[in-house]
C-alpha cells in the first residue's frame, strides 16, 4: 500500500520510470478486463493502450480515496465501453430465441469443468451488447440502473440483454460439453 502510494506520487510528477512500473504492475489485470469486452486479443490490446493513456492523463486527479486498483479498473471498463462505441460495434442485438432452456444445475455442472480461459472464449463470442451488459453486471458488479446510465439505455433493456446473454452463454456452453 505504501509502495503503491509512492508510485502514484511519482507518476503525478511525470516520472517515466514510475509510469513503466505502473504499467508492469497493473497491465496483466487490466488486460484481463479488456479481453472480456473485446472480441480478440488485438482489440483488447488497443483498449488497454487507450486505458493507460487515460490513466496517465488523469492520474493527477487521483486523490488517494478508495482503492487505486479499483480506480484503474473503472477507467479501463469505461475505456472499453467507449472503444466499442467508436467501433460502431456497440449495439443491442437479438439472437434467435429458439434456444433450449437449460437448468442452472446443468449449466453449473458444465461450467465447473471448464477453465477460466474456456469460459472467456465463450463470453467473447456473444454479441457486443450482450457481452457488455453481462460483464458489467456479473463481473464488474454494477446494478442494472447503473448499467443503463453508463450505456445510455433503459434499465429494462439492460435486464433483457443480460437475460439473453445468460441464455445464449448457457447454450454455447452446453453445445460444447
Amino acid at each position: 500500500m505504501k509502495e503503491e502510494k509512492q508510485l502514484v506520487k511519482q507518476c503525478k510528477k511525470h516520472s517515466h520510470k514510475a509510469f513503466d512500473r505502473l504499467y508492469d504492475a497493473y497491465s496483466p489485470v487490466l488486460f484481463g478486463i479488456c479481453l472480456r469486452y473485446a472480441r480478440d486479443a488485438s482489440s483488447a490490446e488497443d483498449i488497454l493502450q487507450e486505458a493507460f493513456l487515460t490513466i496517465f492523463n488523469k492520474i493527477e486527479g487521483y486523490r488517494f480515496e478508495g482503492s487505486f486498483e479499483g480506480w484503474l479498473k473503472r477507467i479501463t471498463v469505461n475505456t472499453a465501453i467507449n472503444y466499442l462505441r467508436k467501433q460502431n460495434r456497440y449495439s443491442f442485438s437479438s439472437l434467435d430465441d429458439g434456444y433450449h432452456e437449460y437448468s442452472a444445475a446443468e449449466a453449473d455442472n458444465i461450467v465447473s469443468g471448464m477453465s477460466e480461459q474456456e469460459i472467456l472464449q465463450h463470453i467473447q463470442t456473444l454479441p457486443d451488447g450482450y457481452r457488455t451488459v453481462f460483464n458489467l453486471f456479473v463481473i464488474e458488479g454494477y446494478k442494472h440502473v447503473e448499467i443503463a446510465k453508463m450505456l445510455n439505455i433503459t434499465e429494462s433493456t439492460s435486464r433483457t440483454q443480460f437475460a439473453k446473454a445468460r441464455k445464449a452463454l448457457q447454450n454455447k456452453l452446453m453445445q460444447n460439453k
